[in-house]
């Protein structure tokens, strides 16, 4: 018989942790006499982070004494309390690997339905003062539960657990969690997994986008794209390209013709895809490392960058001033997940300036492709003078005859006002434009510019009437930063880490224009970036959850602890890895 042995609830706390605040309830003690369950927690209960718990989905957490006896033995404590794992029912019986998602619950005068595993989570390391634990729960397949709650009621310690229907698609909690977590992933499990109605829709998600990657591992593109036979990058590392032509764009972007040595074809580039330049060190300044969109025709036998020259850009200076027609320069393979997908439906490719460059290499792409195809085509510019790419822009959309075009210029000069070459807007290009043009609610938009501007078109489009997912944005610098229940601090521009500098391998991180020496105090290549205040992304530190995966474009990491899958080729989880040699990441 399963019993309700403990109730525990904790409200939300700011906890100090490794200098920074985190704000969470994973502290959770237990409670005496009846308490009644309702429908987003048990009262005298909350979550810090209600992205990742909570919720009507995650009402109540569930886990089990099997499992509190196993974790002693295994972790050799005995200073364990109920609530240790954060869970609000500490409960005798329910395993993990008999207890179904979709089952369903009587305690006391509540009845609940289970919703999904435990999430994998950074703050049950610190509760358990253990960083292992996320990636021990998901290993040893004890990951605890969620439970929403369909009927609110009162509940009490020592209470029989009554099961009152068996979920639909006869899945344990512990194959549901492993089929995210660990290796393997049969996609005929994933579909039944699909089916269970009462699946929370955060894992559904994570399902559905296993199921939207190609079948067999070796065809699986990580954040590289463009693959090699083994699933990979293209090459590792870099390769010297040689500068075949120079080509002038407009008044400050500059076009740069690469081929192989050998004259051989280079491998396809997907369209939106961008290449890591790589500019050694030499009398005219330290070495640099510096990402460009590919702006030509994907599929050519050369690959084609577009660069602009920015007041202070060093990397851009030297391209622009230096470089000429049969020197070489270091690339690494294309790579990047801002890709056209393919379909019939319409398409809005948006960009403001230099960000036109991989929307060109989509509009190229859909002109050789997909003629039929409904395109809009929005630019900004300041003025004729800065519009690059003008009249190549003007034939594709010729030849496509379902295509409109609006080009605004910010600050038009007389010329451009008389001529009206392309040029129909004076202005900025607005969301109040956009949202005048009557795009249609079903087509997939590209976005490519300063982050203002994408984010005031994103709010057009959405109010347009578009689905959200289908609104793809390029962020020319280091991307959004995800640190779940961290305290906002004030941003820092990325920096050298304070105390003297290491005298490991050089780790560059390529977004944010930074290259610094490793020493072993800064544990992982995570803690690197925060130490330098590179924007990253994490959830459990330990290797589970893969929310740290960062494009690995040169160099090797070791890895301590093992992840529990490794990453794609070409990838590095940073949370639990180490610069082996002079490391380039896609950070």
């Amino acid at each position: 018989m399963a019993r309700l042995v403990s109730v525990n609830v904790g409200l939300p706390q700011d906890v100090t942790w490794q200098g920074r605040t985190v704000h969470t309830g994973i502290w959770k003690t237990p409670v005496t006499g009846p308490r009644m369950v309702r429908r987003l927690n048990v009262d005298g209960d909350g979550q810090g982070d209600l992205a990742g718990h909570g919720g009507e989905i995650r009402a109540v957490m569930v886990y089990q004494l099997d499992s509190y006896r196993h974790w002693e033995r295994e972790l050799g404590r005995d200073d364990f309390t109920h609530g240790q794992f954060g869970e609000n029912f500490t409960v005798e019986g329910l395993p993990d690997d008999e207890v179904c998602v979709g089952d369903r619950y009587r305690i006391g005068d509540a009845l609940f339905e289970v919703t999904q595993p435990r999430v994998t989570c950074y703050r049950v390391g610190m509760r358990m003062r253990e960083p292992r634990m996320p990636s021990l729960l998901v290993s040893h397949r004890r990951p605890g539960f969620y439970l929403r709650v369909l009927t609110e009621g009162e509940v009490e310690a020592g209470q029989e657990i009554v099961k009152v229907a068996e979920g639909p698609g006869g899945m344990t909690v512990a194959e549901v969690d492993g089929l995210l977590y660990l290796p393997g992933h049969p996609r005929e499990r994933v579909r039944r997994a699909l089916r269970i109605g009462a699946l929370s829709p955060g894992w559904r998600g994570s399902f559905e986008t296993m199921l939207a990657e190609p079948a067999g591992k070796g065809e699986t593109a990580g954040t590289d794209g463009t693959t090699g036979p083994g699933g990979g990058p293209a090459w590792p590392g870099f390769r010297p390209l040689t500068v075949t032509g120079i080509e002038e764009e407009s008044r400050s972007v500059l076009s740069l013709w690469l081929a192989a040595d050998d004259g051989a074809p280079l491998p396809a580039a997907a369209p939106g895809q961008y290449l890591t330049v790589r500019l050694d060190a030499g009398p005219e300044g330290p070495a640099l490392v510096r990402s460009y969109s590919l702006s030509g025709r994907p599929g050519a036998d050369r690959y084609r960058i577009s660069v602009k020259q920015e007041p202070h850009g060093a990397a851009s200076t030297r391209l622009h001033t230096r470089v000429r027609v049969g020197d070489r320069l270091l690339s690494a393979a294309p790579r990047g997940d801002f890709t056209l997908a393919p379909g019939p439906g319409p398409v809005v490719l948006a960009s403001a300036g230099v960000g036109a460059t991989p929307l060109l290499a989509m509009l190229r792409s859909l002109a050789d492709t997909a003629p039929d195809r409904r395109v809009w085509w929005l630019h900004g510019a300041r003025d004729g003078a800065d519009h690059a790419f003008a009249r190549e822009t003007r034939q594709l959309l010729e030849g496509l005859p379902g295509s409109r075009t609006v080009i605004c210029y910010s600050h038009p000069r007389p010329e451009d006002l008389r001529n009206g070459d392309g040029h129909t807007e004076a202005g900025r290009l607005t969301s109040a434009l956009v949202a005048r043009l009557g795009l249609p609610a079903e087509a997939d938009a590209y976005l490519c510019g300063p982050t203002a501007f994408m984010d005031d078109l994103t709010g057009a489009l959405t109010g347009a009437g578009l689905d959200p997912d289908s609104i793809h944005t390029e962020v020319f610098g280091a991307g959004p930063a995800l640190t779940p229940g961290i305290a906002p601090a004030a941003a820092r521009p990325p920096h050298a880490p304070q105390g003297d500098p290491g005298t490991g391998p050089a780790v560059t991180f390529v977004r944010s224009g930074l290259t610094v020496p490793w020493k072993p105090e800064y544990g992982t290549l995570l803690e690197l970036a925060e130490a330098c205040d590179v924007p990253v992304r994490w959830s459990c530190r330990t290797g589970v959850c893969h929310t740290c995966v960062t494009g690995l474009l040169s160099g090797e990491v070791g890895y301590d602890p093992e992840p529990i899958e490794p990453p794609a080729e070409g990838d590095a989880l940073i949370c639990c890895s180490r610069p082996r040699e002079d490391t380039v990441l896609d950070l």
